[in-house]
């Protein structure tokens, strides 16, 4: 069996790697990557403004739209700093000025949005205001893939332009800023008219037609379809028990869906939806707290049965796993034991996610447990994590509790059996190196 997963794992590794190195795929997931910081911290302002506290809601009544701010110009208007971080990325993957492809990639998703026009006064804080306006939802997560198009598109344009010289050159001697400024001057013409004359003149909508063709896609992978669901955790947990990093991968394709998937839930749950009944069950927090316990493939589980193992060798793997581990972060013992490649370990790593989804799916339809409506940082340890996520609700964390159980007893017998090999290995070596020692005693003594 572990011939077969090698044989398989080679076979497959040249695909991983070129959809995991490509390009563009990479400028998506750094781009995303990027703006966590942003979408994480103002995460904590959705669950700062909903406290189960009794009596906080009505507290806190009269500062709601002022703390809302905060939240509203992060997650609010991500795909507007999305769209400057992925033309960064891959303008900077071509040779070319980061900071300007940067900016004209976030000048063609700009130019997808239609302003609203205001033509009657409208008052607010005493002043009377009418004029041209840029809506904010469609800089939410819902333009997300209107600006990794916009993106792609004009640092293309910017690349092509630039390999042929299509630009304005300056003399020697002018300074690199002035040079690089008037070089992107024509590019940015070309830019403009590529998005202006269709969303502007020609009136079709870019955003809208994106929506309506990946909208399937989104529902099957992160509304509340099971299959989906398990399609997802399965490839990731198979990547990784091939050697391959799952959500570089996957990421690219997946994690714009998930960065949706949970706006959608903050935005229905700020506008006052109830948690138990937000859009999407399958964002990427439900698959970090109640599949993720440990990292990928549920693995804390059996970190804590390598740490009392009697083999010394998975023993110290335990303990230095241990603290990474509890923080979510696994490769340590994916490659320490490892779990790559290894056909008795590997069965564990893919089936308990499984069917923790299957545990964790049945207690969010029971309305046991809410559905996630906001990020916490991965490495928060899963039962507080998954509070945070769920707006403070216990009973989430027992969940958890749960989870992990489900997943010691998985992993129990398949420990066992690695626990022996590792012990018959560990007995081997020790012999040969008394044997060696006494053939090298008798060797002195003759």
């Amino acid at each position: 069996m572990e011939a077969a997963l090698e044989r398989f794992g080679e076979k497959l590794l040249p695909f991983a790697n070129a959809i995991g190195n490509q390009r563009h795929m990479q400028a998506i997931r750094n781009g995303l990557i990027a703006i966590l910081p942003l979408t994480i911290v103002g995460s904590f302002f959705v669950i700062f403004l909903n406290l189960p506290i009794p009596g906080y809601t009505e507290w806190i009544a009269p500062y709601r739209e002022i703390l809302d701010v905060p939240f509203r110009f992060t997650v609010g208007i991500m795909a507007l700093y999305a769209s400057f971080t992925i033309g960064s990325f891959l303008g900077k993957s071509y040779g070319l000025d980061d900071i300007t492809s940067g900016f004209l990639a976030s000048l063609g998703f700009l130019l997808l949005v239609m302003p609203v026009n205001i033509t009657e006064g409208i008052t607010s804080a005493g002043v009377e205001i009418t004029g041209r306006y840029i809506p904010i939802t469609p800089l939410s997560a819902q333009g997300l893939f209107s600006a990794i198009l916009a993106s792609v598109i004009a640092v293309e344009i910017f690349h092509l332009m630039k390999k042929y010289k299509l630009e304005i050159r300056m003399p020697e001697g002018v300074p690199p800023v002035v040079t690089s400024s008037f070089s992107a001057l024509l590019p940015t013409l070309v830019i403009i008219l590529v998005f202006w004359i269709p969303r502007h003149i020609l009136n079709f909508d870019v955003n809208g037609a994106l929506t309506w063709l990946i909208s399937p896609l989104q529902v099957f992978l992160t509304g509340d379809n099971l299959f989906g669901g398990i399609l997802t955790v399965l490839l990731i947990c198979v990547f990784w028990v091939l050697g391959i990093h799952g959500p570089a991968v996957l990421g690219p394709i997946v994690r714009p869906f998930w960065d949706q998937a949970i706006a959608q839930n903050s935005e229905a749950f700020q506008a006052g939806m109830s948690a138990f009944q937000l859009p999407n069950i399958f964002t990427e927090q439900f698959l970090q707290w109640y599949l993720w316990i440990g990292g990928a493939g549920t693995t804390l589980a059996l970190v804590i049965m390598f740490m009392f193992s009697k083999s010394k060798y998975l023993r110290q793997l335990g303990r230095l796993s241990f603290l990474p581990g509890l923080f979510n972060i696994n490769e340590p013992i994916i490659f320490g034991a490892p779990i790559v490649m290894n056909p008795i370990l590997a069965v564990p790593f893919i089936v308990t996610p499984i069917i923790n989804l299957f545990i964790a799916y049945f207690f969010t339809i029971m309305d046991w447990v809410p559905r996630m409506v906001a990020k916490a940082p991965f490495t928060v340890p899963a039962p507080i994590g998954a509070m945070m996520s769920s707006n403070w609700n216990v009973m989430s964390f027992f969940l958890v509790l749960i989870c992990f159980a489900v997943s010691w007893v998985i992993y129990w017998p398949f420990f066992r059996i690695f626990e022996r090999r590792n012990l018959e290995n560990e007995a081997a070596v020790e012999a040969e190196a008394e044997a060696t020692k006494a053939e090298v005693n008798d060797a002195a003594t003759a």
